[in-house]
């Protein structure tokens, strides 16, 4: 990949699958990691503001409830994950 461009996501997995040059493949490869966090993170804010739950979430992500409240839940936009719901 040249330096002196961005690379397209299909350069960049493209370079990850690349076995040849493992330098650049596991650069790409964290390249993806970081890309697919900041995908992640709005996707769940876009679910959080359509009114899903963190359930609701969690089944779409294939992981538990637990695991995606304490992954996101400090990380969100401050006000936009739900709050405990009090029975008393």
């Amino acid at each position: 990949m040249d330096s002196t461009t961005t690379p397209l996501p299909d350069q960049v997995a493209a370079a990850a699958a690349d076995t040849t040059n493992p330098v650049a493949g596991l650069r790409a490869v964290a390249a993806l990691r970081r890309l697919t966090e900041t995908l992640e993170l709005a996707q769940v804010e876009a679910a959080l503001r359509a009114g899903m739950s963190w359930t609701d979430i969690a089944s779409s992500l294939g992981i538990t409830r637990q695991a995606v409240h304490k992954k996101y839940a400090k990380r969100v936009v401050p006000g936009l994950a739900p709050t405990r719901r009090s029975n008393r």
